[in-house]
Formats: structure tokens, sequence, C-alpha cells
């Protein structure tokens, strides 16, 4: 007897936007990627020389990672988190593969995702055969799951979550005995407002709780593939156990460099400002186009509207040499959006802010 057919994955969103990365390029003055948000600035200096110090690797490192990386998380989760009561650490090969993997992981049968949403949540869903749940942000109107996941700061909104919000979704988890992964990535990048973690609202309790963070945009690593989960103690044990057996480890030299970006914070507070600055550069500009900017005030995102097709936006502003997101990769509801990414050079943020004004002044 044959097996019933797996569920398709969805197109790649971003194949989509290739063509329009064409026009962009045919710009005399060349393209201005604000798409992908991938960083452009330099990894610190300290971090390369600890990664470069440790290249010599011939052993296989462990999945649970070194004992002081163990610690560094820790110490930072208390400090940054406010995490209190009993709780665990597990250093990830970045956050995108634990998103797509996690649902497998812990065989979820169904589960909840912003309708606004990175679209990894839903491919993880799709990949372990699980219901896909797509709900708004008030958990009091969210039905029975096995998993939900909550954003904050918002990939691609950047919106932030309430003390009452997080409180609403733990209530949800404890009378569902569900679980609940905070994906706080960008916790770290408040702009005209300070995010919170959904462990600040935990009381202690980290039952069913877990949150994803990432050195990607914090201390520009994104090539590392660094990342970990905080949270409770039984469930990371049981996630440990699987990747024990996938093989899934972080590289060595990527766990020492881990350790010592995680115990400095002068170089987020650097990378902080210049994203809000390119934020700040880029939003008159917009405005005069007859975009509204919404959300955005975290992370390093702004996501705007002309209320029109979100294609036609990222068309116009690719005739500039301009390349944003259509907010339909992000769900039905972002489809008169665009999110345009800061991950650009200063000197690039400011050349796409003049070609806007100049578009719209004549």
């Amino acid at each position: 007897m044959s097996s019933p057919l797996r569920k398709k994955l969805p197109d790649f969103p971003w194949d989509a936007l290739a063509p329009y990365g064409v026009k962009a390029r045919k710009h005399p003055r060349g393209i201005i990627d604000l798409s992908v948000g991938t960083p452009v600035d330099p990894t610190p200096d300290f971090i390369q020389i600890v990664l470069a110090e440790n290249s010599n690797s011939p052993g296989y490192p462990t999945t649970a990672g070194t004992p002081e990386l163990q610690e560094a998380i820790r110490q930072w989760a208390i400090t940054h988190l406010g995490i209190t009561g009993d709780f665990d650490v597990l250093p990830v090969i970045g956050s995108k593969e634990l998103v797509a993997w996690l649902p497998t992981f812990l065989q979820s049968k169904s589960v909840i995702y912003p309708k606004v949403a990175y679209p990894t949540y839903q491919v993880g869903a799709i990949l372990a055969q699980s219901q896909e749940i797509a709900v708004d942000i008030d958990a009091d109107q969210w039905p029975e799951a096995d998993l939900a996941w909550v954003n904050s700061p918002s990939n691609p909104t950047g919106r932030i979550h309430s003390e009452d919000e997080f409180r609403a979704v733990i209530t949800w988890a404890r009378k569902n005995n569900s679980v609940v992964i905070s994906d706080e990535c960008y916790l770290e990048f408040g702009d005209t407002a300070t995010p919170t973690s959904i462990f600040a609202a935990a009381d202690g309790d980290n039952k069913n709780l877990l949150a994803v963070h990432s050195l990607s945009k914090r201390s520009s690593l994104a090539g590392y593939r660094a990342a970990y989960l905080v949270g409770d103690a039984e469930l990371i044990a049981q996630i440990r156990e699987v990747r024990k057996h996938a093989g899934m480890m972080v590289a060595l030299p990527v766990q020492k460099a881990m350790t010592i970006a995680l115990a400095d914070d002068a170089h987020v507070a650097t990378q902080r400002s210049r994203y809000n600055s390119r934020r700040a550069s880029l939003k008159p500009a917009l405005i005069a186009a007859g975009f509204t900017i919404d959300e955005s005030v975290a992370g390093l995102y702004l996501w705007c509207t002309r209320h029109e097709d979100s294609w036609q936006s990222v068309d116009w502003l690719a005739g500039l040499g301009i390349l944003a997101t259509p907010g339909s990769f992000y769900g039905a509801d972002g489809s008169q959006h665009i999110r345009i990414a800061m991950t650009a050079t200063d000197e690039a943020i400011a050349d796409a802010s003049s070609r806007i004004l100049a578009a719209v002044q004549g």
C-alpha cells in the first residue's frame, strides 16, 4: 500500500523577486539591494580574531556546546531577558534551521504562527506534516495547538509584544499544555520602543516556554551560523537528544566566537545605532513618496505601504534601482506592504533616499 504524498513546500519566495532585481540592476547608478536582510557591516575584529585563533579544530564539537559557551548564554539570558527560575540553553546552527525543524523534533500535530510572519514558520509546519494555523496577535482568540510561534520584534513589521500580550500567550500555553517558542532574534534592536522577552512575563515558571536568539544581526555573524535556545530545561533536553542523533553541532571555532561575542555589549550598541540611523535617514524619503510607515519601532526593517498591491511598490522602487521585498511574502495580510531592510551601507541608504526624493520632486 502506497503512503500518502507529503505536503508540497511553497515555491521559494525570493525566486519571484529575481526579475525585479534584473530591472534594478539596469539603473545607471546600479542596484541598492534592500530586500534580503543580510548583514553588510564587518564582523567585529575581536570576534574574527577568536575565530582564527581556534581554526585548528580537528575533533567533533559537542551538541550541547562547550561549558564556557553554555555559561555565556546563561549569563546573557539572565542579564538581557530577565529570565529567572530553572532553565537550560542550547547552541544551534543559525536560527532558521531551528525554526524549520523544531515542529519535527517536537512531533507537533498543529502549529500556530502570526498571520504576517517570517515564512519559515509555515515551512517548518509543512516539513513536520503539521496543521498550519495563521493567527492574529491576541492569544485569547487562538485555537488549540501543540506549538505556537510568537515573534517580537517582528520580522517583517518591527512590531513588539506588550507584557499583557505575552501574558495572554503564556496563559494560552498553560491552558492547552502547549509549547510556545518566542523568536526574539532582534531583541537588542529597539528604536522608538524597547523590546522585552517572553521570560520577563513568565514569573520564573518557564515550563513549555522557549526563546530563540541569534548573533547574525546583533554581532554581524550571519555567515557563522550562530544562534541558541533558552528556556524549559526538559524541552531543551529533548531537543538536544534529537540533535545529537542527527549530528547537529555548531562548529567549535564558532562556539568560541559566540562565547566572546555574548560577553560584549558595546559592539551591539554600535550596530543598533547604525540600523536606527539608517531607518531615520530613509523614512522621510519614503514618506515623501507617499508611503505610510507602519509599526517599525524595533528590528532592522521598515514596513510601509502606499495602499497598493505590494508588487506595484516593488516595481516602482526597482525602477529607481532599489530592490525591496513584497509584503505578500509574509502572508496575505501583508499584500499591500513592502519590507525594506537596513542591511546596506550608510552610503547606499543615503543614495536610496536621494533617488526616491529626486523621483518625487521631479
